[in-house]
């Protein structure tokens, strides 16, 4: 479910401070119930994540397609090259807290007990993924996901608003019912 962009900048997350300039593009609820302790559950699930919808999954691919056609995702366009990797604007405390688990296309940035974020870039946009762990109406805990982004230019403002009929009709919907199966499924 689609929430409300308070529901992520009411909330005192680290990634405010380290990402300022960046604007929130959306925020989910995450299909996850559980207790106060599942947090590390839910971000051991995300790297092995893989969708089931062959729609997804051809939109990824004519992206990737699209992307190495245009050099969108070269080397040069990317963490390190156009713009510095937010690693440089983490405070001690986060530093070395992400594991460097394969959640390629994506670069962990730190974890703490209730928070995951990873970072991307290209020649469209530098991103954010934000995970986070919040108490539910019901008196337990799910996940929640917000994608934190800073186009690049006409090009990335472009590209975003182009793919966003995508993401919210077909890419999250149908994602968050592969991470709702993904979650049962880790359970048992």
């Amino acid at each position: 479910m689609r929430l409300p962009d308070d529901a992520h900048t009411s909330r005192p997350w680290r990634i405010h401070e380290i990402a300022p300039d960046f604007r929130l593009q959306d925020v989910w609820a995450l299909p996850t119930p559980g207790g106060a302790g599942d947090f590390p559950r839910l971000v051991a699930l995300m790297p092995s994540f893989h969708s089931s919808s062959p729609l997804v999954r051809s939109l990824f691919a004519i992206r990737w397609t699209v992307g190495r056609l245009l050099r969108l995702d070269r080397d040069e366009a990317g963490l390190g090259a156009r713009v510095p990797t937010l690693r440089d604007r983490l405070p001690a405390d986060l530093r070395d807290t992400a594991d460097r688990a394969d959640t390629a296309p994506f670069v962990p940035l730190y974890r703490t007990d209730d928070e995951w974020a990873l970072e991307i870039a290209n020649q469209t946009v530098h991103g954010i993924l934000h995970l986070a762990w919040v108490p539910d109406s019901a008196g337990g805990y799910r996940g929640q996901m917000a994608v934190l982004v800073k186009p690049n230019g006409l090009l990335g403002r472009g590209y975003m608003a182009a793919i966003t009929p995508f993401r919210h009709l077909v890419v999250y919907p149908s994602m968050l019912r592969d991470i709702e199966r993904s979650w049962h499924r880790s359970s048992h």
